[in-house]
């Protein structure tokens, strides 16, 4: 059984757009603010450095609206996929009450600053990620 990485945080007031919800703009700064905590914990823990990663493609399945009071929220980070230079992140954030409020997919590409390109995944990267991939391939988002 694959491992699941587990964030929390509190909706903020400054969230909330005029309808009274969270705007969508704000999921998306979760997802990123969770996945970031997931992969330098992760890479910092096994590998000794974060390395530097780049998004090359964020889908987003909005499921149901995010309150003032729907938090803390919890947002699962697992790997859906791994490749040469690339990897899926799965994301999965829930209310307070555990509800699914969105499910979004992230592809996340290795990146060399100095050649301003992408970059094989280090074997122990793959085998950190690994430990965090989905035993059933995700849904496609």
């Amino acid at each position: 059984m694959s491992k699941t990485f587990e964030y929390s945080l509190q909706v903020r007031w400054s969230d909330s757009d005029r309808l009274g919800h969270v705007n969508n703009t704000r999921f998306v700064e979760y997802l990123q603010e969770a996945r970031a905590h997931f992969i330098t914990e992760l890479l910092t823990e096994t590998v000794g450095s974060r390395g530097t990663t780049v998004v090359r493609r964020l889908a987003v399945d909005f499921l149901r609206p995010l309150f003032d009071d729907s938090g803390p929220l919890s947002i699962e980070v697992t790997i859906s996929s791994i490749g040469t230079t690339s990897f899926g992140v799965r994301h999965l954030v829930r209310d307070a009450e555990g509800a699914l409020c969105a499910e979004a997919e992230a592809l996340m590409v290795m990146f060399d600053l100095s050649s301003q390109s992408s970059r094989p995944i280090t074997d122990l990267e793959r085998a950190a990620f690994t430990e965090y991939l989905l035993d059933v391939p995700a849904t496609s988002t």
